[in-house]
Order: C-alpha cells, then sequence, then structure tokens
C-alpha cells in the first residue's frame, strides 16, 4: 500500500488515554515520512470534511489529559449506506489514503462498513472503558475507570461503615460486567451483579441479610449499570418492597460519567502509545480491516468483525473470587 496521508479519529464514548493514542500514531505517522489529519467529532465530522492537518506540535502535552482533542460524536447518517459514501468521498477528496479508528465496538462496526463498501483501508484502536472487545486483553481507557471508581468506592465505604448502612454502588458497564467485577474485588465488595451473570431479588436479599447480619455492619454492594434487574436503584426499590430491609438504611449511588473523566494512568498511557504507534505500522505493512490490540502482552491484529461480532466473556473465576473473599 502507497500511503502518504493516514487520518486519525476517535469516536463514541471518549476514555482516557486516547489522547495519548492519537498522540503516539500523529508521531510515528509523522517519522515515517506521512502526512496526517486529524479527522473532528469522529464520523460526523468525517462526513461534513471537519478535518485538521497534524504535526509533531499538535499533540505536545496531550499525553497526559483525558478525554480526545479531536472530539468525539455519534452520527445517524453515518449510520445509512448514504452517509458512507459521503464519508467515503469527504476521505478521498481530502487525499487520505488509510485511516486509525480510536473507539468502541460502533467505532469498530462502523469501520469495517466503511472498508467494505468502499474500500478504506482501517486500523481500529481499542478505545473504550468497557474492556468488552474481543482480541485484547485490556482497552484504553479502562485501567483509569477502573481506578476512578475504586477510589470513589473507597470513600463510600468510609460513610457506610460510620452509619452501619448498605450502599449500592452502580457503575458503568451497559452490557458486560468488566468493571463491576474488577470493583468488587478490588473494593472489597460484599456483592457484584453483572449481565454476564443471571440473578434473582430472593438470592440478593438473602444474601445481603446474611453479610450484614453475621458482621453487624455496613456492605458494598457493587452493580454494573446494565445488570438484567434494571440497576441500583430498581434494585433498591425490589429490597424496599420487603419488610426485612426496614431496618437497613440502604442508598444508592451512581458513579456515572466521572468514570470517562480524567487523566490517564500510567498503564493506559503506555497501552495507548503502544497501540497508535503499532496501528501506523499494521498500514505501513499493508494491514487493513484489523484491530490492534495486546494479548499476553504482545501485540496481535484481529480482525474487526470479530471484535464487534464475537463476545468477550468475563473471567467467572473472579466471581467465585468475590464471594469467597466477601
Amino acid at each position: 500500500m502507497d500511503l502518504k496521508r493516514i487520518g486519525v479519529f476517535t469516536s463514541g464514548g471518549d476514555s482516557p488515554g486516547m489522547n495519548a493514542c492519537i498522540r503516539a500514531s500523529t508521531r510515528r505517522a509523522i517519522a515515517e515520512g506521512l502526512e496526517v489529519i486529524g479527522i473532528k467529532r469522529g464520523y460526523a465530522g468525517m462526513i461534513d470534511g471537519d478535518y485538521v492537518e497534524m504535526d509533531r506540535q499538535s499533540v505536545s502535552n496531550i499525553l497526559q489529559q483525558g478525554g480526545t482533542i479531536l472530539k468525539s460524536a455519534r452520527s445517524e447518517r453515518f449510520r445509512t449506506p448514504e452517509g458512507r459514501a459521503e464519508a467515503a468521498a469527504k476521505l478521498r477528496e481530502a487525499g487520505i489514503d488509510a485511516l486509525v479508528a480510536i473507539g468502541g465496538d460502533g467505532t469498530l462496526q462502523g469501520a469495517t462498513h466503511l472498508a467494505n463498501e468502499h474500500g478504506i483501508a482501517v486500523v481500529g484502536c481499542p478505545g473504550t472503558i468497557d474492556n468488552d472487545l474481543f482480541g485484547t486483553d485490556e482497552t484504553i481507557g479502562f485501567d483509569t475507570a477502573l481506578n476512578t471508581a475504586l477510589d470513589s468506592i473507597d470513600k463510600i465505604r468510609d460513610t457506610a461503615d460510620a452509619h452501619d448502612r448498605l450502599f449500592l454502588v452502580e457503575v458503568m458497564g451497559r452490557d458486560t460486567g468488566f468493571i463491576a467485577l474488577a470493583c468488587g474485588i478490588g473494593g472489597g465488595a460484599e456483592l457484584v451483579l453483572i449481565p454476564e451473570m443471571m440473578t434473582d431479588v430472593i438470592s440478593i436479599k438473602d444474601r445481603i441479610l446474611s453479610l450484614m447480619a453475621a458482621q453487624s455492619r455496613s456492605s458494598i454492594v457493587v452493580v454494573a449499570e446494565g445488570d438484567e434487574l434494571g440497576g441500583a436503584h430498581r434494585i433498591r426499590q425490589a429490597l424496599a418492597e420487603d419488610p426485612a430491609f426496614d431496618r437497613i438504611d440502604t442508598r444508592v449511588s451512581v458513579l456515572g460519567h466521572i468514570q470517562r473523566g480524567g487523566s490517564p494512568t500510567a498503564r493506559d498511557r503506555v497501552l495507548a502509545s503502544r497501540l497508535g504507534a503499532a496501528a501506523v505500522e499494521a498500514l505501513l505493512e499493508g494491514h487493513d480491516g484489523v484491530m490492534v490490540g495486546i494479548v499476553n502482552n504482545d501485540l496481535k491484529l484481529t480482525p474487526m468483525r470479530n471484535v464487534w461480532a464475537r463476545k468477550k466473556d468475563v473471567d467467572y473465576d473472579l466471581l467465585q473470587l468475590t464471594a469467597l473473599l466477601s
């Protein structure tokens, strides 16, 4: 592939470390004599031609910043064949030969369609706090989000212990429980509820009552927002309907978007830098339609269709460990 100019963009939910990935891909490309175009606002900006030329100075002093300097957006137009045709035309008009796409499953699914329908060479980087992409052990932003949530849980436990309260702490994870499971172990939760494991209200009630009776103190329950029972507020409502919980002071804390922001951890900065540079190297080697991931600390290329079409399983041994340690 004769590359002269590549485009770099971020799309979907932002995640800490995206800027480090932009920086690495930009500087790696420039080191190879390539021109780099930053595409702002994801696929929406791609269709609108919202492009900016990037140089080494453009990505200076962004490594430690959360969010994304290229901004992000969701585009309903890009979901249509007509919208993707507009995007491809704008890319060709700008002389862009290939793309580095940084984002989650929706971003990589869109990139797959763009590549298949219009022959645009794309290499993806896994940027999502949910850590739910097949083909990589860890995604950009997961470690930062996890540590942000853990810090909050530690603070919540201080209040819970002071008042002997039960706290239902809801963390992000619309379809997956990676954050909740890791938080449960790292934060010493007594119970973890995730979408991947079916739970029923009766067993939850019995577990909480037995734990609080045995410990005569507070308890922390970590709930993934996508749990099939409907999240922390719905669970609290179900508990409140049981007279046995009249004597238990139950509170809900939804951590929400605080998990998306903040300066990335060292782990995320290193991961994002490795992946951003590797994405450019993959394009230079003639690869396209793949995502760069880290598996057992080695770089791995996975077809993008597999990334969003196949499910990444949580480690169910960690669920057993949570129950054992509580």
